[in-house]
């Protein structure tokens, strides 16, 4: 009997007590407030809070496209990234973040005394005070931690940034946020990484793997109605064009880039190249009225010797195109590396250009034509990926609707199809009239220009002066010129090489570069009055030699906001 006793005692001794007689001791949840100091003085609107709770410090709330942590119960921080309806991760162990070194000074926050610890950090000195005193755990950044087991309550950066804990707060547990680790798919770091730039902006592709090239197409758009994200070419195949939809968030603010990606398809020399925007509502005829039905659309500039210029001045029945982008191909990047294979010379494979845009988008029309073109008469030409890059912006105000308006464009996109080239500076003056609304502020003249004439004495090798006037009062003068192409010369695998050493690419040029793109010269117009104007651009154009001429590619376009945001 006493055996039976003793086996019934030691079997109780196994036998879990029922669930629902377990106590379960829940930690507390903390919200630790940090406001922000600059040279001693608090910066507003740059306050932050960590939650912590149940072994976890909560950098960010359930809304945040980025989430971060730190799990002190798996020692690790964590970053959770919200994109495209899913969520991935990554996961750094504690061992892993840089490593502090402890110091000898102490500090009272909020009554408690810290200690301190010293780290660096991509070139910054990282100064944290921190107690393990407040039942509390967590960092306001992420990866700069003194141990594991304590709250930092003051960070200072190169000694001029800092954050500092003003209060710790007692939180109910269901106002912490969610932690969505076992939801989310671990990616590297730099998976993430990439994943978080994109996050961050809208890209709207235009044109991907689209040919620019001569051949014989036939015009096959006369008199259709052209449509939304199709691709459309023109001019022999030199031009090709898309009708897009702008984000709607554009008329909320921010900035847009143009990203160009160019490779030879055949066509082994430098070209002029060119993006330009038409508005979709055609308040005034374009040269999308030409590129669809002939020259004969446009009206036409004569020179003193009697010479037609087709489109290349707005009248007050046409606007001229708005370049966005003026860029030049490279000799032969991508289709002649194989070709011209030389030791050590490591050839890219494609040329990129991306230059900011923003003033040249309009922010009140839904749908753009953008269009590019690439002067070239061969059948295999090139290549290009295009997209415009829309970077949301910081300010709650939408911005004011932009004033855009376009002045002359002397490249010949319809070159193919028979429009002049640039030619009229050697005995004429061009000269544009056009009138400035009501209500418009903070004017600017964007003016491009390079030059041209691909011989000794051609103005493409020559420094010319340009001299801008607006009602006869000079305003701008440059000698537009580069000596940075040697810099370019791994995109030139076709380039010739003389027996001095130098390559064709090299050489300095009027404006511009094989492979390189040419941004315009910002021209401000303070206190610009509204009315009627009168613009001339004077360039030092060369003499002709033989069959070879100098001409000139000139784009200038005002630009400004409405005041009020009217019209």
């Amino acid at each position: 009997m006493r055996s039976l006793i003793t086996s019934v005692f030691v079997l109780l001794l196994f036998v879990a007590p029922p669930s629902y007689g377990r106590k379960h001791k829940k930690e507390a949840a903390y919200s630790i407030n940090y406001v922000s100091i600059r040279n001693g003085a608090e910066v507003p609107g740059r306050s932050m809070k960590v939650k912590y709770a149940n072994q976890v410090a909560y950098l960010s709330e359930n809304g945040d496209k980025i989430r971060s942590y730190i799990d002190y119960g798996t020692q690790q921080t964590v970053t959770i990234l919200n994109y495209e309806d899913e969520l991935f991760k990554t996961l750094t162990a504690f061992d892993a973040l840089p490593q502090p070194q402890l110091g000898d000074k102490e500090e009272t926050i909020l009554g408690y005394k810290c200690q301190y610890a010293k780290l660096s950090s991509f070139s910054n000195t990282i100064e944290l005070w921190y107690t393990d005193q407040t039942g509390a755990k967590g960092s306001p950044y992420q990866g700069y931690l003194p141990d594991s087991n304590s709250l930092v309550l003051k960070v200072t950066i190169n000694g001029n940034r800092t954050l500092v804990a003003k209060s710790i707060d007692k939180l109910a547990a269901d106002s912490i946020p969610a932690y969505p680790l076992e939801e989310a798919t671990e990616v590297t770091v730099a998976e993430l990484e990439e994943l978080k730039i994109k996050s961050r902006y809208t890209v709207l592709p235009v044109f991907e793997d689209e040919i620019i090239n001569f051949e014989n197409l036939p015009e096959t758009y006369e008199g259709q109605t052209l449509e939304s994200n199709r691709t459309y070419r023109f001019s022999k195949g030199s031009v090709i064009m898309k009708k897009v939809t702008l984000p709607e968030s554009w008329k909320a603010g921010g900035q847009f880039f143009a990203k160009l990606t160019s490779w030879s398809n055949g066509d082994a020399y430098d070209r002029t190249g060119s993006i330009f925007v038409l508005p979709a509502s055609h308040n005034k005829k374009t040269i999308l009225a030409a590129l669809q039905n002939g020259l004969d659309e446009l009206p036409v500039f004569t020179d003193n010797n009697g010479a037609e210029y087709q489109g290349i001045t707005s009248t007050t029945n046409y606007d001229s195109p708005v370049e966005i982008m003026r860029f030049f191909t490279s000799f032969g990047v991508g289709h002649f590396n194989k070709l011209r294979e030389i030791n050590n010379y490591p050839w890219a494979f494609k040329a990129t250009y991306k230059q900011e845009v923003t003033p040249l988008i309009p922010n009140d029309d839904e749908e753009i034509w953008v269009g590019v073109f690439i002067g070239n008469y061969d059948k295999g030409g090139h290549k290009v990926d295009l997209e415009l890059d829309f970077y949301p912006g910081f300010e709650k105000e939408a911005p004011a609707k932009k004033y855009i308006q376009p002045l002359f464009y002397s490249v010949n996109i319809m070159e193919m199809s028979g429009q002049n080239y640039g030619r009229l500076f050697r005995n004429d003056t061009l000269t544009v009239e056009f009138e400035v609304p009501e209500n418009v502020e903070n004017v600017q003249l964007l003016y491009t220009s390079t030059g041209h004439g691909g011989w000794g004495g051609g103005d493409e090798f020559n420094p010319k002066l340009n001299e801008v006037f607006i009602d006869d009062e000079p305003i701008y003068n440059v000698v537009p010129w580069r000596t940075d192409c040697a810099t370019y010369r791994f995109l030139n695998p076709a380039s010739g090489n003389f027996g001095n050493g130098l390559s064709s690419s090299d050489l300095s040029r009027s404006n511009w570069c094989p492979a390189t793109l040419t941004p315009p010269d910002l021209i401000p117009l303070p206190n610009f009055a509204p009315g009627k104007h009168t613009i001339k651009v004077v360039i030092d154009q060369g003499a002709d030699e033989g069959s070879s001429f100098s001409h000139w590619s000139v784009a200038g376009v005002l630009t400004g906001n409405y005041k009020n945001d009217s019209k």
